[in-house]
């Protein structure tokens, strides 16, 4: 059990990683732009560094600033919360390479799931049944027809890389795909710094619904329970409902059974 930790995160979350330490009799140690000062994590936590100015790249993102605090005030591990530098792989091996523990999945793992077309790959090897659409990037226009073809119209082009709704483009017909090719490619390059795009069977009015998982160092991994987040607006969850009102109990079994078990396979 650790001591004391850093929670790298601000507002909800930190708070509720807060609470969670004091009850497990964990010292916490918060961080905060010269804007937070007087927030409530910051006012609650066993101590407080300032890492910053106000604005998120100057503090909340600053990973030496954040790594120093957990060096000066002792702390045993980082926790990122949700956003900021949860799913940056290069933070937490920095994190690991000062000998903090960073509690979260590897940096093997977020890369593996960060880029879509990986994670997609990942799952198909491990026999997780997957929306059909093409085996990896698709490079060029020529490709994405022959995809089409297979798959058949209505298609989804998507960003490689990235999230928030944006790289995503629906082609109806063989006569829009030229052009939801390349406004998808160019759209993600601005966004994310990275073009590839690859493509999936566009499917209309489905349920989007998510699976949290839990594991441990040890392989144990289980499921807690889903999140629906269907209710969009341009590809960006509006509002998130656990557990679904969508599947019944033996749908949720039978998802959890597949993802837990795909997700030991790959430690």
């Amino acid at each position: 059990m650790f001591k004391k930790i850093l929670i790298a995160n601000r507002g909800e979350i930190a708070l509720r990683i807060q609470r969670a330490c004091r009850e497990l009799g964990i010292a916490t140690v918060a961080v905060h732009s010269t804007a937070d000062t007087d927030a409530m994590h910051v006012r609650l936590a066993d101590e407080s560094v300032c890492i910053g100015p106000p604005l998120a790249r100057d503090s909340y993102l600053n990973m030496p600033a954040i790594i120093s605090a957990a060096l000066i005030t002792g702390a045993e591990a980082i926790h990122p919360g949700y956003g900021f530098l949860s799913e940056n792989a290069a933070f937490a091996e920095m994190v690991e390479a000062h000998n903090l523990v960073f509690i979260g999945p590897t940096a093997a793992h977020i890369r593996m799931m960060g880029d879509k077309i990986t994670a997609k790959t990942t799952m198909m090897e491990l026999g997780v049944p997957l929306v059909p659409g093409s085996p990896g990037e698709i490079a060029t226009l020529e490709e994405a027809h022959a995809i089409a073809e297979k798959i058949k119209f209505p298609v989804l082009i998507k960003a490689a890389a990235g999230g928030g709704g944006r790289g995503m483009k629906v082609a109806y017909s063989a006569d829009e795909l030229a052009a939801a090719f390349h406004e998808a490619r160019a759209e993600a390059g601005a966004a994310f710094g990275n073009n590839a795009v690859y493509m999936e069977k566009y499917l209309d009015k489905p349920r989007h619904i998510e699976l949290q998982i839990l594991a441990d160092n040890h392989g144990a991994v289980v499921h807690i329970g889903e999140r629906d987040c269907s209710l969009q607006r341009r590809h960006q969850k509006v509002l998130e409902e656990a557990g679904s009102p969508a599947i019944t109990t033996a749908q949720r079994d039978e998802l959890g059974a597949t993802v837990t078990k795909a997700l030991k396979k790959i430690g």
